[in-house]
């Protein structure tokens, strides 16, 4: 397992259940301090994990399809530097859904919050990362136009292919940045959204996924990497 020295932080974007609060515990668990965040006032698990955590974790509030609420977000955090700034977002529809069945309303829902926020986050938050830091989203295998074989969950594989492609633009004109890039795909997880057939727990993912963004912090570029450090074609 890597180990680092203490006293560095991750930013954490949408951290209150599944994958993202499951990163919270293990980057806590590895000396990290971390500021997750959670969409709402209800109280979440990560609300509890913070209550243990001896004042390493802080919870701050973001709907990151509201952009008002990234740009608030963005001046609270003013003036602070984090070592790895990483945003977990996503939602999917009926997976058997194709694009000649969906409706607007959900392809823009599916697009806004897969793709589009995501980015966003990325755009208002970048310069709070260290230049030797570390920039991550969570994307998915089934981002991977070469390796779509099969179909199915047409609109999600979409929002994923969408969100690389923004954030392959995004290092393209930050191609002189020293810091390192990763678009994470954590396999198929037993979560809300990865349903209760997927081939992972999160136990099995979440830690492999943390080795894999420790292991990318000292290689600037943009990679597209799956949770056990292999590489995913575009």
């Amino acid at each position: 397992m890597p180990t680092n020295p203490p006293n560095k932080t991750i930013l954490l974007i949408g951290a209150s259940r599944g994958l993202g609060y499951a990163m919270a515990a293990e980057y806590l668990k590895r000396g990290w301090n971390v500021v997750g965040t959670v969409r709402g006032k209800a109280r979440t698990l990560l609300h509890d994990l913070a209550d243990r955590s001896q004042n390493r974790l802080e919870i701050e509030t973001v709907d990151i399809c509201e952009p008002d609420q990234i740009a608030a977000l963005r001046a609270r955090l003013s003036g602070r530097m984090f070592d790895l700034l990483f945003v977990n977002a996503g939602v999917t529809n009926n997976p058997s859904e194709t694009i000649a069945d969906v409706t607007t309303e959900e392809f823009a829902r599916v697009m806004v919050t897969n793709a589009l926020s995501p980015m966003r986050v990325v755009e208002a938050l970048h310069d709070l990362v260290s230049p030797t830091g570390t920039i991550g989203l969570m994307s998915s295998g089934q981002g991977s136009v070469s390796n779509n074989t099969m179909g199915m969950r047409e609109v999600y594989r979409g929002s994923k292919a969408a969100l690389n492609m923004f954030m392959r633009s995004f290092a393209a004109r930050h191609s002189s940045d020293s810091r390192a890039m990763v678009l994470m795909a954590p396999g198929w997880v037993r979560t809300d959204l990865g349903g209760p057939d997927g081939r992972l727990s999160i136990e099995e993912s979440v830690p492999n996924l943390v080795n894999v963004l420790l292991s990318v912090q000292d290689a600037p570029a943009l990679q597209y990497l799956d949770y056990l450090g292999r590489t995913i074609p575009w």
